[in-house]
């Protein structure tokens, strides 16, 4: 397997894994989620560090796993509390948790080399360059980690299908029907935190939020239908990977920076081609508007001269 379709690999199936769970936080007004979680995890690393002495990227990674469960269980209990908005809860939560991380460094890590990189700063260009030896068969790393976090995000959402449709769109309902929005949110914030921290070493902090958000925003211009965007989604995912990759090689730019600006460039046309929610569709329905209400206006004039 060459180098490039390592690369594409990994990224599209970090989409993958990704884009099945981003329309849910797009729908549930979470969608910060995953740039929480990459600020919320620098406490992970200096405690994993201090616990147990080694800057193993294993054990950096545990840590950060950690700190990121804590950071989406600590959002969705002040959510839980109604007393705090979901885009209130993330703001004050991951911010707190990274101040710790900040706080713990220049207190116990000031002159050790913390190993970021393995959780935070990935790079995708050297995805290839990582393996494991499986039986004797050398396997890409990330490949095979994120195909496996694919696999049980897409068993997740199938075994929870209507309750996370239903509690996405109708929590009352949910309640209603004996469903616990709660619980299933926390098993979805649950998926994101694990498989953004696990996605950090492959592709890097910021790809990981792009390829969250962006395909799952663009999917939810398309359609209406849950299935439908989810499915777009994953595509977007793909096509970004794919395109952006070809377009840093032909410019010889950032491969991580040229996937997130594809999938930016491609919610941009979604924004204004969109047949229902796209801002040209919006512009023809104001127009045709308008002028059904001035020709009304002209016959109900017409029709006051002519009973004159």
């Amino acid at each position: 397997m060459s180098d490039a379709m390592i690369i594409v690999l990994t990224a599209g199936l970090t989409a993958t894994a990704l884009a099945l769970l981003g329309p849910f936080l797009v729908l549930r007004r979470v969608a910060l989620m995953g740039d929480a979680v990459s600020h919320a995890v620098l406490p992970g690393i200096v405690a994993a560090f201090l616990v147990f002495q080694t800057r193993a990227p294993l054990v950096v990674i545990l840590g950060a796993a950690a700190f990121a469960l804590i950071c989406v269980l600590a959002i969705e209990a002040l959510r839980g509390t109604g007393l705090v908005a979901s885009d209130a809860a993330i703001g004050l939560v991951f911010p707190a948790l990274f101040a710790l991380g900040v706080l713990g460094i220049h207190r116990y890590a000031a002159n050790i080399h913390l190993d970021l990189d393995s959780t935070i700063y990935g790079e995708i260009a050297f995805a290839p360059f990582r393996t494991l030896d499986l039986g004797g068969v050398e396997v890409v790393r990330s490949v095979l980690i994120m195909g496996v976090v694919a696999a049980v995000n897409l068993g997740l959402i199938t075994l929870l299908w209507k309750e996370l449709k239903v509690t996405s769109f109708d929590p009352d309902f949910a309640r209603s029907i004996r469903f616990s929005p709660t619980v299933v949110a926390r098993l979805l914030l649950i998926a994101v935190a694990v498989t953004a921290v696990t996605a950090f070493e492959s592709v890097g902090a910021i790809l990981v939020v792009a390829l969250l958000i962006v395909p799952a925003a663009a999917a939810y211009l398309m359609t209406d239908r849950l299935v439908a965007m989810v499915a777009i989604a994953v595509a977007i995912g793909w096509v970004s990977s794919v395109v952006g990759y070809a377009g840093a090689v032909e410019v010889d730019a950032s491969i991580a920076g040229a996937m997130g600006l594809t999938a930016a460039v491609i919610f941009g046309i979604a924004l204004l081609a969109s047949p229902r929610h796209g801002l040209i569709a919006r512009a023809v329905r104001r127009a045709r508007t308008r002028r059904a209400v001035e020709r009304a206006l002209a016959e109900e004039r017409g029709a006051q001269g002519a009973g004159a």
